[in-house]
């Protein structure tokens, strides 16, 4: 009986221990197992995606037929500005529209009549004149030349327009604002002039409502240039549907421009650029500003601001209109300042930031409604100072604020600053012009969401029922 005891005893104890030892393996396996699941997914996440960002994008409905196709094959990344250096692996295509001579050359060549030259039989060999809205030159200047020379660009030029996804329209609209009405010599002020920016304004438009790509998509997937704050003010109704490239939106209605849907491109600078480094021992000038004193609407703050600051110790401001001997006067100031003076003009936005930018002063911005260019990879606190119109007003505030500010500041400014200005050089290798067009892809999006969107509404002239009851002059298209 005590053996048989024993035996049943011990043969417990064995099953005892080996049905443990089953359960720690086991447990074991199951957490090794649970363990390798979660390394798995970890490295398919952050090393190999499942779903890779072109094969996501080619699922986005954003062709224009209504089927579902790539945009242009350009990644997410890039669309959400993720590639900066312009190495797009698919460029975007781009048809430049051969306008007639009178919307590009023909004014280079009026406004060179307008300064007493002779006509030229060909046009094509005047050269565009310098000023500060010389971007819708330069961006012309791209799609005319070499494919080969356009180093990092983000778009293709096509000559088929059935396979543009952008339609560039190059009418040079701020050139043609200079322009004065042009008429024949001898002939007296009350006769019909020769050359007027509205009539081809809007001469412009009626060639554009004709053309078969412009109303297929109602302008929609069409560029436009109007850096000049006034340029195309006759016409930017029948144009507003189209991406405006534009230095502010001081002129126009919220539905005419927006930050959403249109580009906020620099002024060409007018300043040299500063070949020297960092660094401010020839930089003696505290505060430095050379421009017209007297502007309108926001620019009023300019005639408050030289009365508060003229006399200041280490602060040089002046009045000055555009002319050679005053860009060498600007120059010599900007380049030996600590500080450059940027209150608002007619408008927010003005020329002498960029100047500043390229001079390595640091921009003092006095303007409150100001929008800034590529502001989406540039921190503009990094490189500028920003003072509200109420604060720079106060007596003393300005330069004590300034005085405040420490060397080592001043050249982390410096630094940045030079970092980033190749983004407001038009001439420069990869420079404005390729952030321009890579900003404008950056809208292809929404332009193919509005673009399907319009295909699904009618539009409907507004009546007293629309407006009594409340309901917008859209309805859904019924097939």
């Amino acid at each position: 009986m005590d053996e048989r005891s024993r035996i049943r005893r011990s043969t417990f104890v064995s099953s005892f221990v080996i049905s443990l030892l089953r359960k720690s393996v086991l447990r074991l396996s199951v957490t090794t197992l649970f363990l390798l699941i979660l390394m798995y997914a970890f490295f398919n996440v952050f090393f190999h995606p499942i779903y890779d960002s072109s094969k996501l994008l080619s699922d986005f409905p954003f062709n224009s037929d209504g089927g579902i196709t790539a945009v242009s094959g350009v990644a997410l990344n890039q669309l959400s500005g993720g590639n900066l250096a312009g190495n797009f692996t698919v460029k975007v295509k781009v048809y430049l529209y051969d306008l007639p001579t009178r919307f590009t050359y023909g004014i280079i060549q009026q406004r060179s009549m307008m300064r007493g030259d002779r006509p030229v039989e060909n046009v094509s060999m005047l050269q565009y004149p310098g000023h500060q809205h010389m971007a819708e030159w330069y961006l012309f200047f791209d799609l005319i030349r070499p494919e080969s020379e356009r180093v990092g660009s983000p778009i293709v030029r096509v000559l088929d327009p059935e396979e543009a996804e952008l339609f560039y329209v190059p009418f040079f609209s701020s050139l043609s604002l200079m322009v004065n009405p042009v008429r024949p010599a001898g002939s007296s002020e009350t006769e019909r002039p020769m050359y007027t920016d509205v009539e081809n304004q809007e001469a412009l438009v009626e060639w554009l409502e004709e053309q078969e790509y412009w109303r297929r998509n109602n302008g929609r997937d069409h560029v436009i240039i109007a850096s000049d704050p006034n340029a195309l003010y006759r016409v930017i109704d029948r144009l507003k549907n189209s991406v405006l490239l534009v230095a502010d939106f001081g002129r126009l209605r919220h539905d005419q421009g927006s930050i959403v849907k249109d580009v906020v491109i620099p002024y060409s600078h007018r300043i040299r650029v500063y070949e020297g480094d960092v660094g401010l021992a020839y930089r003696k000038t505290l505060l430095f500003f050379m421009g017209a004193r007297f502007r309108k609407e926001g620019g009023k703050i300019r005639d408050q601001l030289f009365k508060i600051l003229e006399n200041k110790d280490g602060v040089v401001i002046k009045h000055g209109t555009q002319s050679t001997e005053n860009r060498r006067a600007a120059t010599r100031g900007m380049h030996t300042s600590k500080f450059c003076l940027h209150p608002a003009g007619d408008t927010p936005s003005a020329c002498r930031l960029f100047d500043a930018v390229v001079s390595l002063c640091v921009p003092v911005i006095v303007s409150d409604s100001i929008e800034l260019p590529f502001e989406d990879i540039i921190d503009y606190r990094k490189i500028a100072i920003f003072v509200d119109s109420a604060a720079a007003l106060k007596r003393k505030h300005l330069v004590s604020m300034l005085k405040a500010v420490t060397p080592d500041r001043i050249l982390e400014y410096q630094k940045e600053m030079k970092e980033v200005r190749k983004y407001f050089q038009y001439g420069e290798v990869d420079g404005t012009v390729n952030e321009i067009w890579r900003q404008v892809i950056k809208k292809l999006p929404l332009i193919k969401l509005m673009i399907n969107r319009d295909k699904r509404l009618v539009r409907q002239e507004l009546d007293c029922s629309c407006i009594c009851t409340n309901k917008t002059a859209i309805t859904t298209l019924k097939l």
